[in-house]
């Protein structure tokens, strides 16, 4: 397995750790709960080394980004930040990545851990033209602070105003002294940023936050916390709630897709999907009192298997089962009902609208 330079420092905080993606990572230090709520309530520091970072370069980058990602690149400014997924000419979901524009001749993707071999070949094989194409994930380290008093942490650390950076815009500058891409993005539906740096910083700058967020609750968070964290929020996760055989109009990320920018990979059929509908959609649903719904657990209606769950938890904040599955366009609405198969016994569900959850101000 790979190794993040603080497996050791994980170690040391009592991490429970185990295999993700090929990467040696903590999936919780004091519980996934009370680390979901340390997030919610106050703040919560992330090691996310494992994910993967690309540079664009060139007179025909952002051509080239135009073609691979479905967001419309020339639309926003330098220094913002598209959340965008990356298709295949039949419209399914290559991956879904962060993409920077730092200008029109520079951009900085970041890809999901486990698709970092297949998005780089994907790309690779879609460019054309003067272009500089290099993936430097392994000298790029990532944490990510997260929660209502993050600003308050990382102030203490920067000069840089972190006020002024809106959500989804991102700045460089000197964070206890290192070098980082300061971003105001996150994966967990709180307010937070994340900090791209070379990673020989890294048990610097985690002990820096660590130090400084001790009276503000900053607590090491883990994958377990990481994932009930991003359902609540319905943050997408690849490889449950998308993947190789979804699209992006199936799974409601209409709002990334932009066919006002002209072609791209898998304009037609993402536009005939629109325009005619889909064989399924996906929806966010509650259950009652009883087990938790999980990846893979089947959908029924009046004993007729009509889908699956993609993912499913005990919401930490909501306190009740909550789950994403795909399903016919005809339970889309609100108050539809359905039951999931758990171990043997059908469970009812009731369809809702997402996200689950929505931020609040902070109270100190």
């Amino acid at each position: 397995m790979n190794k993040t330079p603080l497996s050791a420092t994980h170690e040391k905080l009592g991490a429970r750790m185990i295999e993700f993606s090929g990467w040696y990572m903590p999936v919780q230090y004091s519980g996934i709960i009370d680390e979901h709520k340390a997030v919610r309530m106050k703040a919560g520091l992330f090691d996310l080394f494992h994910m993967g970072e690309f540079w664009l370069t060139g007179p025909d980058a952002m051509k080239n980004v135009q073609k691979v990602v479905t967001q419309d690149m020339e639309a926003i400014s330098d220094r913002q930040i598209a959340y965008s997924p990356m298709c295949r000419p039949n419209g399914t979901i290559v991956d879904d990545l962060l993409v920077y524009r730092w200008n029109r001749e520079k951009f900085f993707l970041v890809v999901n851990a486990a698709n970092i071999k297949k998005d780089f070949d994907w790309i690779k094989s879609q460019l054309l033209g003067n272009h500089e194409f290099e993936d430097r994930s392994s000298t790029t380290a990532l944490l990510a602070i997260q929660g209502p008093f993050a600003q308050e942490i990382l102030q203490k650390l920067t000069h840089q105003n972190l006020k002024a950076i809106k959500y989804y815009w991102f700045t460089t500058g000197l964070v206890d002294g290192v070098s980082c891409i300061i971003s105001r993005t996150g994966y967990t539906g709180e307010d937070g940023f994340e900090l791209y740096f070379p990673p020989e910083k890294a048990e610097l700058l985690w002990n820096a936050l660590m130090a400084e967020g001790k009276n503000f609750g900053l607590t090491p968070i883990g994958l377990g916390a990481r994932d009930t964290l991003r359902l609540e929020s319905r943050l997408m996760l690849y490889g449950n709630d998308i993947n190789d055989s979804t699209t992006p109009i199936e799974a409601n990320l209409d709002w990334t897709v932009k066919f006002g920018k002209g072609s791209f990979n898998g304009f037609d059929v993402l536009q005939k999907q629109t325009e005619k509908g889909t064989a399924k959609k996906l929806v966010g649903f509650e259950m009652g009192r009883g087990p938790a719904p999980r990846h893979g657990y089947a959908i029924f209606f009046k004993g007729k298997k009509v889908g699956d769950v993609t993912s499913g938890t005990m919401s930490p904040t909501l306190l009740k089962n909550i789950g994403l599955g795909y399903v016919p366009p005809s339970f889309m609405k609100p108050g539809s009902t359905f039951d999931v198969e758990i171990r043997g016994k059908m469970y009812p569900a009731t369809v809702i609208p997402t996200p689950f959850y929505k931020r609040k101000k902070a109270e100190k």
